[in-house]
């Protein structure tokens, strides 16, 4: 049974999901950042609330 032999097949695989794993991360790293946020002030929007326990 030749499916048992993982000799040729295993690299096989190994290298066809390398290369398509370097692929996608270049591809994915070489794609500029449509959406990026505007910079938020470091001042808090509203003030802190002080609780008055009894």
């Amino acid at each position: 049974m030749p499916q048992l032999n993982p000799n040729p097949w295993f690299s096989i695989m190994i290298i066809s999901w390398l290369s398509l794993i370097f692929l996608f991360f270049t591809k994915l790293l070489l794609t500029p950042l449509t959406n990026l946020l505007p910079p938020q002030p470091n001042t808090p929007s509203t003030p802190n609330w002080i609780w008055l326990w009894p």
